[in-house]
């Protein structure tokens, strides 16, 4: 007999908020429904709030201090104890950006927070804070079992040459290569696109473009992912909030050598002060840089860059895809600005690829026009929903108590 689903509460720390929502048994055997869920959002900027909203009710909304990622972590948890949900909480679900070589989700133990402490190094905007997570977690729910899911694992048979950096083979056989990120969101959405579209859909050639705060591309074919645009680190491919996407190696080794920067300061450099916050000198959040970019040419550049760079991407994984059936846009970025689906699209024509200003405009499921050969998405990431379904197929197998006994 299979096991119900566990109440479970699931984290997903970003590197500028932490998604949480809780989810319980569904109607069907195994599955889940979302009880709560909400996010405590632009953490280390002005204006940081807690948005919450529980089944059937009106979402609520309350402005926090959360100067940084630690202070952000022990509001939201004395937040969430305050829930009357928690106290049946079975199991806690974890968002891991970087896990290396893990394939599938597994239990949370000190060899494998050692681990991650090991190559927090490799990814200093997310691992820190969601290291956090899970030791605050710890000594606030000792009794609950906690559940790493890893934002790697749906790249891990990316092909070699995909994986492979030009560099000595002596880094990659010590695991430095090309891994790929924003995983839980890519599975989710290619699984999405199957019920909505038909299995054909999510067979065919896609282009899933996760856009926000950190954003990537992945290229998939007969549901695997062929290529995908963050490579070794979170920091690389495309313009984000805070990061710069690809760079010039020489930049690195000018800029420790003529300005005495430091491997820790670079990393500051590249994770919390280059992005769109780097080129703007204002903000990371794009919505802000739309509102500005009419008066403020740094705005402007800031928009433009991201537009082109999300474009150039996208025509050359549409090389590796040799054409392009589906572009699906998602994430904050993806999923509401209008403006910017229309920009990074104005030129794909060359691709197919054609949209309806009206719906763009309404932010319709399809937005592109009828005449277009590239079916073109916007479809509501769920990163959390997938974790539920990761957590509980685990929980099925190794952690309930029918599984137990």
């Amino acid at each position: 007999m299979r096991a119900a689903a566990p109440l479970a509460l699931l984290l997903n720390g970003g590197s500028s908020s932490i998604r949480f929502a809780v989810y319980g048994p569904g109607a069907a055997a195994g599955s889940s429904r979302c009880l709560l869920r909400g996010e405590l959002s632009r953490i280390g900027l002005a204006g940081a709030q807690l948005t919450a909203q529980a089944q059937a009710e009106p979402p609520t909304t309350c402005p926090v201090a959360a100067p940084g990622y630690a202070a952000a972590v022990q509001v939201l948890l004395a937040w969430l104890a305050g829930q009357p949900v928690l106290a049946a909480v079975q199991v806690v679900g974890h968002r891991v950006v970087h896990g290396m070589e893990h394939q599938a989700p597994e239990l949370v133990t000190p060899a494998l927070l050692a681990e991650l402490h090991r190559i927090s190094c490799y990814d200093p905007a997310h691992l820190p804070g969601e290291i956090l997570l899970m030791e605050a977690c710890r000594q606030q729910y000792p009794h609950l079992p906690q559940v790493a899911c890893f934002d790697t694992a749906f790249h891990h048979n990316l092909p070699r040459v995909a994986q492979l950096l030009a560099i000595p083979r002596r880094f990659t056989d010590q695991g430095i290569r090309r891994y790929g990120f924003h995983g839980l969101s890519f599975s989710y959405l290619l699984e999405e696109l199957g019920r909505v579209a038909g299995p054909a859909a999510a067979q065919g050639r896609v282009l899933l473009a996760h856009l926000g705060g950190g954003a990537s591309l992945a290229a998939v074919r007969g549901g695997r992912c062929l290529d995908t645009s963050m490579g070794f680190t979170p920091a690389g491919g495309l313009v984000m909030g805070t990061r710069p996407g690809d760079l010039d190696p020489g930049v690195a080794a000018y800029l420790m050598q003529a300005k005495n920067l430091t491997a820790r300061q670079f990393n500051q450099l590249i994770n919390k002060e280059s992005g769109l916050l780097g080129v703007s000198e204002t903000s990371s959040d794009l919505r802000d840089l739309l509102a500005r970019q009419a008066t403020d040419e740094r705005a402007a550049e800031a928009v433009e860059l991201f537009c082109y760079q999300a474009r150039k991407w996208m025509g050359a994984f549409a090389a590796v895809l040799d054409g392009l059936d589906t572009l699906v846009f998602a994430g904050g970025i993806g999923e509401h600005a209008a403006e910017v689906r229309g920009r990074i699209c104005q030129g794909l024509g060359f691709l197919g690829v054609a949209l309806d200003a009206d719906r763009n405009a309404a932010h319709a499921a399809i937005i592109s026009s009828a005449a277009s050969r590239v079916c073109v998405r916007v479809m509501p990431t769920d990163e959390t929903g997938m974790m539920a379904r990761l957590v509980g197929q685990l929980w099925a197998t190794h952690l309930s108590p029918s599984t137990i006994t």
